[in-house]
């Protein structure tokens, strides 16, 4: 490779790797995520987040959405369970401007601020916690989807119905995963 261009390549290159780390310098998030105060990624959901416990929804906050998110949705499942994927959560419609679900969200369909929840497979609205047979740790993944739309509805839906109407205006999703054993 000639010499100029081999110094071209190089000035290039640093000039995109100062450009990242000037955009994460500046405080602008680099990716979407998602956290709980109540567990760590990976680990173990403490008790009173599942039917072991008090078997409320643990608080749950997130960063780095994309600037043109009009909308947010949740889906908790465990793809551990004996008959397959078992749903545990159903939300939707979260505001734009969200950052943060707070620890034991009312298992109502409506939520403030449009926000609303669909039917878990307990056959309830709202959140549903860990619940495995005994043996082995379970994996249960939230999954938040950032969304360029609100989301239109019949009243209590599916996680099925809701993935549907998510197709074609998910920005960015964002994933923790717990752990419960029996």
């Amino acid at each position: 490779m000639p010499r100029n261009l081999l110094r071209l390549a190089v000035i290039l290159c640093l000039g995109v790797i100062s450009a990242a780390a000037l955009r994460h310098a500046s405080g602008a998030p680099m990716s979407f995520q998602l956290s709980s105060s109540a567990f760590p990624a990976g680990q173990p959901i403490p008790k009173q987040f599942t039917c072991d416990g008090t078997n409320v929804s643990p608080q749950l906050s997130w960063t780095g959405a994309p600037a043109n998110t009009q909308s947010f949705a949740l889906i908790m499942d465990d793809p551990d369970a004996p008959a397959g994927t078992w749903v545990h959560w159903v939300l939707y419609n979260l505001p734009f401007n969200a950052h943060e679900l707070v620890e034991n969200v009312p298992n109502r369909q409506e939520l403030p601020d449009d926000a609303r929840q669909g039917y878990n497979d307990f056959h309830k609205i709202g959140y549903g916690g860990p619940c495995p047979p005994s043996g082995k740790p379970h994996r249960y993944f939230f999954k938040l989807y950032a969304l360029d739309a609100k989301l239109h509805l019949k009243v209590g839906p599916s996680k099925v119905d809701v993935e549907q109407a998510m197709q074609g205006h998910i920005l960015a999703q964002a994933e923790l995963i717990g752990r419960y054993s029996r």
